[in-house]
């Protein structure tokens, strides 16, 4: 790809990827997705997320240091999300802007997110929110959109922090206490009450009433993002209250969406 002129008037460079295409029947983007980098250094993440031949990239990657660099335009579709769903919808790519935040992640020890990292997050969200209309509860990490293959951002990722300047759906969770938990092996009617609930908030996983390995990863998912203290999957008494109270402060027509 040639150069090009940055959507986003805060993005200091453009490195342009090799690896885009169209927007399968011209669907035009309605959710960010949020992403770690998750290699040991910023120069080779950048190299992975450009270089013809990897199959991966990105529309924007944010340093450390605050800097945003773009490396395809909004309207084309960067390959980030893989094979994901949310909300009944398969190809993620199409119908999203990823952006890929330098942080080594979970195989490289995990650091904190810097604050000027966080500061220039949350505004390229929201200079695309508003450029392209995507309401806040789809603003939305890897891990959501595919739980079983994915742990980024990760439960370090202040979400509750973008909430708060109107980026991203977010509740306080509810506290942790003791209980009976719904965890692996539980066949239950609570358990199909449990899975109806995540799928409709959006995520992917077989209505069965089986506590099973994929329900088990949607629920982790789900704490990384929305109950980070503790990722266990184990869908303990905090985390269905805070699933509850997410979908309570749902749109109607976003939960209609989620549900089909």
């Amino acid at each position: 790809m040639k150069t090009f002129t940055p959507d986003s008037s805060i993005a200091s460079d453009v490195i342009p990827s090799a690896n885009y295409g169209d927007r399968h029947k011209g669907r035009l983007p309605d959710m960010i997705l949020l992403h770690y980098t998750g290699m040991p250094d910023v120069e080779g993440a950048i190299a992975r997320l450009c270089t013809a031949g990897t199959d991966v990239s990105a529309h924007y990657i944010v340093l450390e240091d605050g800097r945003i660099v773009q490396c395809v335009p909004e309207a084309r579709r960067a390959w980030h999300a893989g094979v994901a769903s949310w909300a009944g919808e398969e190809d993620i790519n199409s119908c999203s802007i990823g952006i890929e935040i330098v942080n080594r992640g979970h195989d490289w020890g995990y650091p904190d997110f810097p604050l000027r990292q966080t500061a220039a997050v949350i505004a390229l969200c929201r200079g695309i929110m508003l450029r392209r209309q995507v309401p806040s509860h789809r603003v939305l990490g890897h891990s959501d959109v595919a739980p079983s293959r994915k742990k980024d951002p990760g439960e370090k990722f202040p979400w509750h922090s973008l909430a708060n300047s109107g980026v991203g759906h977010w509740v306080q969770p509810a506290p942790i206490v003791r209980g009976e938990p719904l965890k692996l092996g539980t066949i239950s009617d609570d358990v199909r009450d449990l899975q109806q609930a995540l799928a409709r908030y959006g995520y992917g996983l077989p209505i069965n009433g089986k506590y099973d390995a994929a329900t088990m990863e949607v629920v982790t998912a789900f704490q990384r993002h929305f109950r980070p203290a503790r990722v266990d999957g184990i869908a303990d008494h905090s985390t269905l209250t805070t699933l509850q109270a997410l979908l309570a402060s749902l749109p109607i027509e976003a939960t209609a969406v989620a549900a089909k």
